[in-house]
């Protein structure tokens, strides 16, 4: 567990609650950050992935990836992308398939586990000369960023120099149980309300294969992704999915080094989050969890606008060894 009392994090008492941190930045905070240069990428399926680059010529590059429902111009997102800036790195923030504003051309979408798409976009960046490349995300991209690193395990790329990743639900199972008590509710059923809309464009264009009849009866994701997200990216059902896509039995193979950090007051996340033994974890992860934080939160009010995520990704970035 993180002991640095520089940065251990203690927030005002108000914000000692993990949902009041979890819906206060979507709901109040604002990042300031230039226009970014869009471009899109396409992909082996005739898809295409919407990258937002914030370049100033430098030679390492680190990728963000965001969470679920979300997109590349989140404030979390943002956030991340100007604490970068500021030491030194290019930023790429890119979209998964059906987020960033535009429905994505195949019957697929995105899920916790698609990394494929992950892997297309660092190639796509290491094709651009850079020397150095870290990773990182938030909730379901955190997932995604260590699935990708455990999967990739001593094939990994040596100009991939680390990552960080926060409230990663990396047991996906158990977070989706936790998410269907009725005390998150408020949680699910925005989820919902997101998704549904997203599948009723897709069941207009490809009205053959996708039916959201019904879809306000579904009330957890293990009925979302046993409807839609298990058939339509070739799993069984949702616990094979969730099984096969989950980053926990996954992280022990990571080759890099990486930061886990999970909130203890994070109310997406089950206790198989929380992983301590290092024959989970392995070697080259680090994790830790604060006493405060919520989903995704880490509010700090504090005069160069930074949140306490921001402030330990950069530590951890700056003890890396990095061109």
């Amino acid at each position: 567990m993180y002991r640095s009392k520089t940065l251990r994090y203690r927030p005002p008492v108000w914000l000692r609650n993990g949902h009041v941190q979890s819906v206060w930045p979507t709901l109040f905070r604002s990042v300031s950050l230039r226009a970014p240069e869009r471009r899109w990428l396409a992909t082996p399926d005739d898809d295409r992935l919407y990258l937002d680059w914030y370049r100033q010529g430098a030679g390492r590059l680190a990728i963000i990836s965001h969470g679920l429902e979300g997109h590349s111009q989140r404030p979390y997102v943002l956030g991340l992308a100007r604490a970068l800036l500021a030491a030194g790195w290019d930023v790429l923030a890119w979209n998964y398939r059906s987020c960033g504003g535009d429905m994505n051309l195949q019957p697929r979408f995105y899920h916790s586990g698609a990394t494929d798409d992950l892997g297309l976009v660092v190639s796509h960046a290491l094709g651009e000369g850079y020397r150095t490349v870290l990773l990182s995300g938030f909730s379901l991209g955190g997932n995604l960023t260590l699935l990708y690193l455990g999967q990739q395990g001593e094939r990994v790329d040596s100009r991939i120099c680390g990552a960080v990743a926060f409230s990663v639900p990396c047991d996906l199972a158990g977070s989706a149980e936790v998410l269907a008590r009725p005390s998150r509710r408020i949680y699910m059923q925005r989820f919902l309300k997101d998704l549904h809309g997203k599948m009723r464009q897709k069941a207009q264009a490809f009205p053959g294969l996708i039916d959201v009849e019904g879809f306000g009866s579904i009330r957890s994701f293990h009925e979302f992704d046993d409807r839609f997200t298990a058939p339509l990216h070739g799993f069984r059902d949702a616990r094979d999915y969730w099984a096969q896509c989950s980053a926990l039995p996954r992280l022990r193979d990571i080759r890099v080094p990486s930061l886990m950090v999970n909130a203890a007051d994070d109310p997406f996340l089950s206790r198989g989050c929380f992983p301590e033994s290092t024959r989970v974890l392995g070697r080259h992860l680090r994790f830790e969890s604060p006493r405060w934080g919520g989903h995704v939160g880490f509010v700090e009010h504090a005069r160069d606008g930074l949140y306490w995520s921001e402030r330990r990704a950069l530590h951890f970035i700056g003890r890396l060894s990095v061109a």
